[in-house]
């Protein structure tokens, strides 16, 4: 099932298969850096913070993995830290297991004096949001969440008052829209590239981000992509 921008443009949905492979063409033969593609993620991911609020000041909660997903929205923190806002970034695990790129992205806001929550404080973090970012794992799922991932998605769906997932709601397969265990309600959802097969059903609202990927990658994959963005760096999508 294509998406449909609010100019009644076409947009073709991917696989999480297929965007992997997006994402290796980007880096390995367009030498786009996977810092390039996360920090454009991110930015547009504050973006959207902004956009929901209609403010310029809160209280955002960045729930955070160890893959790139998580790195876009530490990120996402950063921007937000830049414009006064109160950020707390809530990991799923210890900083030493984050990925390279999540890595990377935590060191910044560190030297900025962004330091991660406790995990004991993970509940009033969530609790006390104005916004809470699920930045958790993105179209990576593979099987049901475990741990303290499977933790802080009940805490998110118990507490939080409003949530904007990133690419797609966490514990929720990209390609199928199944949920093998809970996944994170989210008010907005922000997907990256091109938005997955399995967002057709989403609940909620939802935006395609544009993170600086040439439509003639999408055509190695067989895909014929007029990019919607225009003038935007992210737009509203309906399913078709």
């Amino acid at each position: 099932m294509p998406f449909v921008t609010e100019d009644g443009i076409i947009v073709p949905a991917v696989t999480a298969d297929q965007m992997r492979e997006v994402d290796r063409i980007a880096v390995e033969e367009f030498g786009l850096g996977i810092l390039q593609m996360m920090e454009n993620a991110g930015r547009n991911l504050a973006g959207n913070v902004l956009d929901m609020l209609g403010v310029a000041t809160g209280e955002i909660t960045i729930l955070a993995g160890s893959g790139g997903n998580g790195g876009g929205g530490i990120c996402c923190g950063r921007h937000l830290h830049n414009r006064g806002f109160r950020v707390r970034i809530v990991l799923d695990t210890e900083p030493k297991h984050l990925g390279p790129a999540s890595s990377n992205q935590l060191r910044i806001v560190q030297a900025a004096g962004l330091q991660p929550a406790a995990p004991s404080e993970a509940e009033d973090a969530i609790r006390r949001a104005d916004i809470v970012v699920d930045a958790l794992i993105g179209y990576g799922l593979r099987g049901a969440p475990l741990g303290q991932t499977a933790e802080l998605i009940e805490c998110c769906n118990g507490l939080a008052e409003r949530v904007l997932a990133l690419d797609v709601p966490s514990g929720m397969d990209a390609t199928t829209g199944e949920a093998p265990a809970a996944v994170v309600r989210a008010e907005r959802t922000l997907t990256l590239a091109l938005p997955k097969t399995g967002l057709e059903h989403i609940k909620g609202d939802l935006y395609l981000a544009d993170i600086g990927i040439p439509p003639q990658i999408y055509e190695q994959l067989g895909l014929a992509v007029d990019l919607p963005f225009d003038t935007h760096y992210w737009i509203r999508l309906h399913t078709g």
